[in-house]
């Protein structure tokens, strides 16, 4: 079986966010899709190793915020690659409450859905949540990013708790210059398309990143990339 076919199904990448009492969370996901439209319902898939499925589990609710395009790999880090059981997520994140209390990521994000959980189903690693639409706004007219955008440009990496993760998936590589990889989070530099974000402009061969450089994923020193063989 080549389950790299299931590379082919398309994504979108999003926050998902929820509370437990006081406190907020909200990670990365790719697996958010609409199952009714009369009255409007929702589904997702989340880790249950993840702290958001905890808290979606406790307080029934949660919102989706929908990225944009243009969104920096350093959000994407800050919300896909770090645990909130170590840091609050939202330190510094521009976010507002939401109509069931949960809390809203605006920042980089083109239009948000508030959902409340109708039913749950679990599914051997994960737990998909089908809910309600309680809210839901647009917020600007700027494209989506999508998950093959995210990884062929961008990050070119899932979490290990995400549902389209391979363990075997390994990048090899790929024309003259070579590739590294973050050993703390799995992240590729690949010289062909550079670091944007940190003004990396493509080209540049991973040898010639000033030493100050960090990963765009995790924040780790290029002291901790690999060579990849």
């Amino acid at each position: 079986m080549n389950r790299k076919a299931l590379h082919k199904i398309s994504y979108g990448l999003y926050v998902i966010s929820s509370k437990k009492g006081e406190q907020f969370n909200g990670q990365i996901a790719n697996a958010v899709f609409q199952t009714t439209s009369e009255p409007p319902t929702v589904a997702i898939c989340i880790n249950k190793q993840n702290l958001t499925h905890e808290f979606i589990q406790e307080s029934k609710v949660f919102s989706v915020s929908i990225l944009s395009k243009e969104t920096p790999m350093k959000f994407i880090g800050n919300f896909g690659f770090k645990s909130g059981r170590d840091f609050n997520k939202f330190d510094g994140i521009n976010y507002k409450i939401g109509l069931t209390g949960t809390p809203i990521v605006l920042e980089n994000t083109i239009g948000y859905i508030e959902c409340e959980v109708m039913n749950s189903l679990e599914i051997g690693t994960h737990t998909i949540f089908v809910c309600e639409v309680i809210d839901a706004e647009i917020i600007s007219d700027d494209e989506p990013m999508t998950y093959k955008y995210y990884q062929d440009i961008k990050g070119r990496k899932s979490p290990k708790t995400a549902p389209t993760y391979i363990a075997e998936d390994i990048q090899k590589e790929v024309g003259k210059m070579q590739k590294y990889k973050c050993s703390v989070c799995g992240y590729v530099y690949d010289p062909e398309y550079g670091d944007p974000d940190s003004g990396i402009k493509p080209n540049t061969p991973f040898e010639e990143l000033p030493d100050t450089w960090v990963c765009p994923i995790c924040g780790a020193e290029k002291s901790k990339f690999e060579k990849m063989v």
